[in-house]
This record gives C-alpha cells, structure tokens and sequence, in this order.
C-alpha cells in the first residue's frame, strides 16, 4: 500500500522573513489511498518543522511522488491524522491522484 501513499509539502525558500518576524516552518502531508478499503484518501501523517523533514525524507526515500502546494497542505493540515479528507478536497485530490497514476501507467487499465 505505501506505493499508494502521495506526500504532499511546503518548503520555503527566498531570503526568509524580515528582523522580527517569526520564520516559517516547513509543512507537509502524507496521503493513502487504497480503492478497495478507503472512501476518500487518508491522512497517514501530518507535521511542521523537523516532523515535516522526517515526513519528506521518508518519502524520498521511498520514491513516494511528492507535490509542492502550499494551499492544498494548508488545507489538509485541518484533517486529523487517520481521519478521511473532506469532501471539499474530492476534487483537487482526485486530480493529483490521477496525474500520478497516470504517470506511473496505472491509469490506462493497467493491472499492478
């Protein structure tokens, strides 16, 4: 199943925050999906900071796809661990989703 899974991140980069302004952490957010058990993709693990790098390097090192999008983490940050994403975020998951299936040939009837 972890050949499923889609890590999502933020990373930050430029010259960093102005003399007195907090710096921002790194984010970032693993999905799982599995058609024949989940409804909806799930939120398998969630941080910021050095939680964040670990979720990252993990999937690296896994060759886990991974999609900078600061917007949709924001958004996914919102759902608990283990719990499904909303309904709200069908659409936008289901477009990441199916761009790595694509990618990867499972989406052209494929069996794996």
């Amino acid at each position: 199943m972890f050949a499923r899974r889609l890590h999502l991140k933020r990373i930050f980069s430029g010259e960093g925050p102005a003399k007195g302004e907090p710096q921002e952490l790194p984010r970032a957010v693993a999905l799982g999906y599995d058609p024949q058990h989940d409804l909806a993709p799930v939120v398998l693990a969630s941080g910021q900071g050095h939680i964040a790098e670990q979720i990252i390097a993990l999937g690296r090192e896994k060759g886990v796809p991974m999609l900078e999008d600061e917007f949709l983490v924001a958004a996914l940050a919102q759902v608990d661990v283990g719990e499904a994403i909303p309904p709200e975020l069908y659409a936008v998951v289901a477009r990441v989703l199916a761009y790595i299936y694509r990618l990867r040939g499972k989406g052209s009837g494929e069996k794996s």
